[in-house]
């Protein structure tokens, strides 16, 4: 078992970290669900080879041993929201890390509670805004169950939700501007080319009549 005291590694390097092509795909995951390090996106790809690992052993095994390890898996994986109740090893096959990443306490806040960017949203459930329940969870890489999904809410103290108003609110007022700028220029570009025909028309005729002259 080892001792408590220096746990084992629950993530792996992939085989290639420095592949250009692999760098920019993980950059893009980290964007997009909030990542503070790879280490998280690697901790998630470890997950799912894991289960990925398990889905593969029953399918090798006889039908009668498979009828009856199959249904445990697939039930531990629909209960996370993983997979649908009616699904197939093969589907279990199919998954990847996003599919693990989206049941994240992090990225499912971010679809529900109206915050614009994922970093937002876990600033906010680290700072132990967010409530499931009646339970106060600060763990932003929490796997969200089924059945929690619906119970995830403000705390009663918390401020943030009139921040949400309030930025919501402001938003109209600042694409309302955005838009009127491009118009006001449009318009006042004519009117300075007419004020300045004139200008130049004036300043041109003093040198027409002195070179007539001469």
């Amino acid at each position: 078992m080892g001792d408590p005291k220096y746990s084992r590694r629950v993530w792996k390097k992939p085989k290639r970290p420095l592949n250009y092509e692999l760098k920019m795909e993980e950059l893009k995951t980290l964007g997009t669900f909030g990542l503070r390090t790879k280490r998280e996106l690697w901790k998630a790809h470890t997950e799912l080879s894991r289960v990925r690992h398990q889905a593969r052993s029953l399918l090798a095994l006889r039908q009668e041993v498979r009828e009856e390890k199959e249904p445990i898996l697939m039930k531990s994986l629909a209960r996370i929201g993983l997979v649908s109740p009616e699904a197939t090893l093969d589907d279990v096959l199919n998954l990847n890390a996003d599919d693990l990443l989206s049941r994240r306490l992090q990225s499912i806040v971010t679809k529900k509670l109206g915050f614009k960017t994922p970093y937002q949203a876990r600033q906010a459930v680290i700072h132990g805004h967010i409530m499931i329940g009646d339970r106060k969870i600060d763990i932003p890489s929490y796997t969200v169950k089924v059945e929690e999904e619906d119970g995830i809410h403000f705390t009663p103290e918390s401020k943030i939700p009139e921040m949400l108003e309030k930025t919501k609110a402001e938003e109209p007022v600042i694409e309302a501007a955005a838009e009127e700028t491009p118009k006001a220029a449009a318009e006042e570009t004519p009117k300075a080319a007419a004020e300045e025909t004139p200008k130049a028309a004036a300043e041109e005729t003093p040198k027409a009549k002195s070179s007539s002259t001469e």
